[in-house]
């Protein structure tokens, strides 16, 4: 049996016991002999694969491709990665460029199938690129298994960090956070967002993003959390919220009150 993340307490109690266990959690994690299989049996083959056609159909290549990418669910549909990949990314009419979630366009951008002559998995460190994304994922999903809450916490640095990053307008990072499904359900809880604001239009939404987290952060900007304080700050509203909302909080009512009118007063 694969080694299983140990999550004792909700929130953010939860969240400093799995900082500090970290470390030691995911290394029995990724020495399990099911995650190590699959790993080893990537790094031999995945600089074989020359088409999209041949990466869709060998299981445990495609396996460890889509969970790189936090992609797992979509391991059956293989007639619609193949798509995305074979399209590129270089085109406004390729698939990857009109689908919301952009996870797929990271995906079909790094292999380069539909871009370039040689795709991106030839490249010598493109296995351990995406194995160490893998591990890094399967983990979080192991996590997820306890709470989803944690799975989420954990990859907020990472998955907005990526977008902070990015070479685009303020507007194209915002529209980057509301097409990668953890990062927007982070945000929407931790700005206190209701269930149905997703079907506004999607300038309504990021006016309703932008206003939010003005309030909360002081700034409207994505930028902003590039500031570590204003990244874990996110991160605590979100856990505090999380419990609220499941009515789990291990905090007291004062102490979340406090919490929220320090987000506020910052």
């Amino acid at each position: 049996m694969s080694f299983q993340p140990v999550i004792p307490f909700g929130g953010m109690a939860g969240w400093s016991f799995l900082q500090r266990t970290q470390s030691a959690q995911k290394e029995a994690f990724n020495t399990s002999p099911v995650m190590d299989r699959d790993i080893q049996y990537y790094k031999e083959n995945i600089g074989k694969v020359n088409t999209a056609e041949e990466l869709v159909d060998d299981y445990r290549l495609l396996k460890v491709t889509l969970g790189a990418y936090g992609l797992d669910a979509d391991i059956g549909n293989k007639f619609y990665i193949k798509k995305v990949l074979e399209d590129g990314t270089l085109d406004t009419d390729d698939l990857a460029n009109k689908l919301t979630d952009k996870r797929y366009y990271e995906m079909a951008k790094d292999f380069g199938f539909g871009d370039f002559g040689i795709p991106g998995n030839k490249v010598s460190d493109f296995s351990d690129r995406t194995i160490a994304a893998y591990k890094e994922r399967q983990f979080e999903i192991a996590v997820g298994e306890q709470s989803q809450e944690m799975r989420l916490a954990l990859s907020l640095d990472r998955d907005l960090s990526a977008i902070v990053d990015k070479t685009t307008s303020d507007e194209g990072k915002w529209f980057a956070i509301m097409g990668n499904p953890p990062l927007r359900q982070v945000f929407e809880t931790a700005l206190g967002l209701p269930k149905s604001f997703g079907t506004l239009d999607l300038d309504q939404q990021l006016g309703a993003f932008r206003e939010k987290a003005e309030t909360y952060f002081g700034e409207s900007t994505v930028g902003q959390f590039s500031d570590p304080d204003k990244m874990e700050e996110l991160n605590r509203l979100f856990l505090v919220r999380s419990e609220i909302a499941n009515g789990t909080a291990s905090l007291s009512g004062g102490a979340i009150a406090l919490t929220l009118l320090q987000s506020f007063n910052r």
